[in-house]
């Protein structure tokens, strides 16, 4: 891990453990083995530091679509999304809860944003894919965006708060969502 990487990952961890207002830079020196004016080469102040991480959490999200098979039937491929997306928090609970926390902050620049839009066009393209087809409702898509980033959101919710998870439940919301907005 090259410093950059360090200071991203120990920033991570006690923005999520401590907020926003209370993890000073020099809190994120320490963690990061590293000095104040390293993290000041890479990041000018704390929100460019938040900024790239969220950025590239995003980014990772992108990596989620890329086994994905188009020839597949738009159901198949829409929980493969699903499930694949679920992991990928359920792999990185820490990205969820910054995630969690940040993702509505005006902490988050207009222009990480935009990039972040990134991660979901594949899944936007599967939907207006969907529609085309007369698979998936003809609700504006933007809504439907809205409405299955919620489902996500309550399910990782919902999971990082059981003792015990059960496959079955991922399964049920899967079917519960395609319900919900197919045809």
């Amino acid at each position: 891990m090259n410093k950059k990487e360090a200071i991203q990952s120990a920033a991570i961890t006690l923005l999520t453990k401590k907020g926003v207002h209370n993890t000073p830079m020099s809190a994120i020196a320490k963690a990061a083995g590293t000095g104040m004016g390293t993290i000041y080469n890479y990041f000018p102040n704390k929100e460019a530091l938040i900024n790239a991480i969220y950025v590239s959490i995003k980014q990772q999200e992108t990596n989620v679509f890329k086994a994905f098979d188009a020839s597949k039937p738009i159901k198949t491929q829409f929980e493969n999304y699903y499930a694949a997306i679920i992991d990928f928090f359920i792999a990185h609970p820490t990205y969820f809860q910054f995630m969690e926390q940040l993702q509505a902050s005006p902490i988050i620049t207009e222009i990480s944003r935009e990039e972040g839009t990134k991660s979901i066009t594949e899944v936007y393209r599967l939907l207006v894919k969907g529609q085309q087809e007369r698979i998936i409702k003809a609700i504006n898509v933007e809504e439907l965006l809205m409405f299955i980033g919620g489902s996500i959101l309550s399910y990782l919710r919902w999971y990082f708060n059981q003792n015990e998870t059960k496959k079955a439940t991922l399964n049920n919301q899967i079917n519960l969502l395609w319900d919900a907005i197919k045809a």
